[in-house]
């Protein structure tokens, strides 16, 4: 099982994603979460095939799916969830991602 935890930022809800390998190449997908519409995402994407990780935005359902329950359109939960199925599929590593913002002169009002 491959378990990612993401910090979307702002709104401070945790979210806990767990992949599973399941027959062949069926994945599991649970999101545990106060946020419901990660929450809600998760119900909707019990299951993900290794196919899944390859689709582009548009038809991938981790997306489409996500474009529905998500409010917020860069909530990372999606890329998160895929991540997950990555590594839990061995196409990738475990590795962290992250996003930081970087202040500037300007930022700092000097």
């Amino acid at each position: 099982m491959t378990k990612v935890l993401i910090n979307p930022g702002a709104c401070g809800m945790l979210v806990t994603v767990e992949v599973e390998k399941k027959e062949g190449k069926i994945f599991s997908v649970r999101i545990t979460t106060e946020c419901e519409m990660a929450e809600k995402l998760g119900k909707e994407i019990p299951e993900l095939t290794m196919m899944d990780a390859f689709k582009r935005l548009q038809e991938n359902p981790v997306y489409k799916k996500g474009a529905t329950c998500l409010r917020h359109v860069a909530c990372p939960v999606p890329s998160g969830i895929l991540k997950a199925l990555e590594v839990e599929a061995g196409l990738n590593l475990p590795r962290d991602v992250s996003i930081t913002f970087v202040k500037t002169e300007k930022d700092s009002g000097t």
